[in-house]
């Protein structure tokens, strides 16, 4: 039987709060419970004067922005009219029935005015962060590290070719010092690299000249910034670097990792992509005692020619040898760190396999090995272990779901905002909101760390002594699996 609902409960009277209105598992009371906002007050009260009329709370006014980017709100604006009508939101601000929401633009003047030149930001996500780590939700042993892009507000036809200077690497002073190193070593001349600057032709955004355009492969060619991450096991983002989108992983890998490391000094095991395989990171890491955790990556160069692996490098007497079992001798070092070894041209001539190795009209193969190439062996002996392979596949759970939700969930997938600055800012609360949700949705489940139950178990085995050896275990194992590293 068919039925019509009446309308009359829309003029309904009755006596509720605006508690009443929202559920008892919805995620604003979780937040409430989970942390408190009180510690903003002394981080903005330098930027109130003691006269003039009352302001807003600065607290609303940091809530207003979490609920934007906690729940994926495209724009302030939007923000503002789902306030209006979301008893859920109004309970999260403190507001009533009655009381009138602030104009959208009223957080803009403020951010502008007040906020901009104060670290509000940076704290909020360091006091999010915090919490994590005192209630035991943060394991530092294994940093997963990845990029993504965002995509700029700016239009990718609209562009100047300009000529620019490209950034000095992080590590190029020690680089040029064990160029130089080995130069002098070998009977060479050192090289002198003062006022020397590499100069590039590069596409500069009309719209937003600070992002960088971002050519990978067959993907869309576009205006774009990078967000370079690291987070733990848990999917909790420890910190968030922000560059144009032309700046490779690798420039920006050990400066962000020297950073996390300042916060969380006992990480062991750094997991990354193809993208940070290169001969510098596997240096900075060996030398950093941080196991590297680095995937295979493909042989470059034509299929139908011998690759390098097929020449065989003899560490004690600093040469190769090819297929053919003739020696390639070493010969000089570039600037850019690499090792040439040369066959003889009229041993090559004579070769059967002349037409495999190489096209040169000389007929003399160059192999090159960077002067870091050990640090980088030890990264390939690791890969084959069943540590390395096990930390890898967590990958797609950790940073990869990190970025996933960011995108899906919290609209980092493009940018409405303009400048390098105002991108950080909007990366840095999209991760804050992140790290936020999850701590609260775990404390409200009660979600127990892991070392509470491996404390339960020593106490249940009365073996007291085995929690304190639980840290030397990781390196025992490592040990066994490669010598070599530590």
């Amino acid at each position: 039987m068919m039925t019509k609902h009446p309308l009359t409960g829309r003029h309904q009277v009755a006596m509720i709060t605006v508690d009443d209105l929202v559920p008892s598992d919805h995620l604003v009371r979780q937040i409430d419970q989970a942390i408190s906002f009180a510690f903003i007050y002394p981080i903005v009260e330098p930027t109130y004067s003691s006269l003039g009329r009352l302001s807003i709370d600065p607290v609303v006014l940091v809530k207003f922005v979490l609920l934007q980017y906690l729940f994926g709100i495209r724009s302030m604006r939007q923000t503002i009219k789902e306030v209006d009508t979301n008893m859920a939101y109004r309970w999260f601000l403190g507001f009533d029935f009655t009381e009138k929401v602030p104009h959208f633009s009223t957080f803009g003047k403020n951010y502008a005015r007040r906020f901009r030149e104060t670290t509000l930001f940076e704290d909020l996500f360091s006091h999010i962060l915090e919490q994590a780590v005192k209630a035991g939700f943060i394991t530092e042993d294994n940093l997963y590290m990845d990029s993504t892009h965002v995509k700029a507000n700016a239009n990718k036809h609209r562009f100047n070719k300009e000529l620019t200077r490209t950034e000095a690497k992080s590590y190029q002073k020690e680089l040029e010092k064990e160029i130089n190193d080995q130069r002098i070593q070998a009977g060479k001349k050192p090289f002198t690299w003062d006022g020397e600057e590499e100069v590039k032709e590069k596409k500069i955004s009309r719209t937003d000249p600070e992002s960088g355009y971002y050519v990978k492969s067959e993907r869309e060619r576009q205006f774009a910034y990078a967000a370079h991450t690291v987070c733990e096991d848990h999917g909790f983002v420890l910190e968030c670097k922000v560059t144009p989108g032309n700046i490779h992983d690798s420039q920006v890998a050990t400066s962000l990792l020297d950073k996390v490391r300042r916060t969380f000094p006992k990480a062991k095991v750094v997991a990354a992509d193809a993208g940070y395989k290169t001969p510098a990171i596997a240096h900075y890491l060996v030398e950093k005692q941080l196991r590297p955790v680095l995937p295979y990556t493909r042989p470059r160069g034509k299929k139908a020619f011998f690759r390098k692996k097929d020449f065989v490098y003899d560490e004690y007497y600093d040469c190769y040898l090819c297929p053919a079992d003739q020696i390639l001798t070493f010969s000089t070092i570039t600037r850019e760190g690499y090792r040439e070894y040369k066959s003889s041209p009229e041993v090559c001539k004579q070769c059967p396999l002349l037409a495999q190795c190489t096209q040169s009209q000389s007929c003399q193969k160059v192999i090159t090995r960077h002067v870091w190439q050990e640090d980088l062996d030890i990264a390939e002996e690791l890969r084959f272990t069943k540590t390395n392979k096990t930390i890898y596949q967590r990958r797609k759970e950790t940073i990869e779901r990190v970025f996933a939700d960011a995108k899906e969930k919290h609209g980092l997938r493009w940018t409405k905002y303009r400048s390098l600055e105002k991108v950080t800012v909007h990366t840095m609360l999209t991760f804050a909101a992140m790290n936020l949700k999850k701590l609260a949705t775990w404390i409200a489940k009660g979600t127990t760390p892991f070392f509470f139950f491996l404390l339960i178990f020593i106490k249940k085995r009365q073996i007291g002594c085995f929690f304190l050896k639980v840290k030397e275990i990781q390196p025992i194992c490592l040990q066994s699996e490669t010598s070599q590293f530590y």
